[in-house]
This record gives structure tokens, sequence and C-alpha cells, in this order.
């Protein structure tokens, strides 16, 4: 191809298009700095989450667990995982107990009310089978018939170290980078 500026001057077509393929510098600051702040809202985001308890109908067997699992004993705190009070501030919502009807309204609204993103963990039994309440006249079933859930902890009721497994296993899976998938063509 011929330079217009100097016409004895030839310009390879592959170098243009090379030149114009790069990013300037403001875009590959701005990628910098996006990068950055990714990275530090995960870091916050696993360093430092709260959850609030929700009890939709059990025994309080699992209730009690959990509590302990907040004791020094068991120190999910070490995590950054602390109990919350309001749903407005919370990030896990913590579920106990299979959904009753009476509770099924309020299980959604609290759900709602939580900001993005939300993580949901269903413990005991009852919330990941509906266990000794399935089938009863009151009873809608699991806590994942009505919102969704990420990670379930069984047992009846699941021991404080299960819980914490599970709080790890959902910390685990927020600081794996998500998997691209791509349509097969």
């Amino acid at each position: 191809m011929t330079n217009l500026t100097n016409p004895n001057e030839t310009t390879d077509v592959t170098e243009m298009t090379e030149h114009a393929n790069r990013p300037t510098l403001r875009e590959s600051l701005t990628n910098q700095a996006s990068a950055v702040i990714d990275q530090l809202k995960l870091w916050a985001r696993t360093n430092s989450l709260w959850l609030v308890h929700f009890n939709s109908g059990s025994c309080n067997g699992c209730d009690i667990e959990i509590l302990a699992t907040i004791t020094p004993r068991y120190d999910v705190e070490r995590l950054g995982v602390k109990l919350q009070g309001s749903p407005r501030h919370a990030d896990i919502l913590i579920c106990t107990g299979p959904v009753t009807l009476q509770q099924r309204d309020r299980l959604l609204r609290v759900y709602e009310q939580m900001p993005a993103p939300k993580f949901v963990i269903a413990v005991g039994a009852c919330a990941v089978s509906g266990g000794v309440f399935h089938g009863c006249y009151n009873v809608v079933g699991r806590i994942d018939e009505v919102i969704p859930v990420d990670v379930f902890i069984p047992g009846c009721p699941p021991r404080p170290e299960a819980i914490i497994n599970g709080v790890v296993k959902l910390l685990q899976s927020l600081r794996e980078p998500a998997p691209v998938v791509t349509p097969a063509p």
C-alpha cells in the first residue's frame, strides 16, 4: 500500500491494523483500575459476610446448633462471618426448618429485602428435604421450593462443624471465578 503523505514510502497493512487494535493508554488504565476494583470487591465480599437467621418452622434443634457455631468454641467469626439482625444488611440468609404456609410469605419478604448479591444456606434435614414434617397439611416443603439455595447442610440437627464446612464451601465458591460457558456452534 502506498503512503499518501510520502508516495515513495510503502506501509504494511498488518502494521496499520495492529496499531489500530492496540488499546489507548486511557483504555488500559481503565481496564487495570476495573480489575483492581473487582479484586477489592471480591476480597471484601469473601472476608466480611454478614448473615441473618430465619426459622421457617423448625423444632429449634438447628437454631441451637447455629448459635453454638457463633460461640467462642467454634468461632465462625474467624472466617469473617457475623450474625446480623437485619436482612437489609445481610449477605447470607441461613434458613432452618421446612417452609410452612404461615412462614412462606415472610421468608419471601426477608429474601427480597436482602441486597444483591445474596446467598442462601439451608441448614438441617427439614430445610433440605422437609424432614419429619414432609407431607404435613401446613407445610409447603423444602426451602429451595420457595427461594434459590446455594448451600445445603443436612443433619438432624447438623453439628457446628458441618455448618462451618458449609460456610467454607460457600466462601470457596465465591473466591473461584465463574466458569465461562461458550455456546456450541
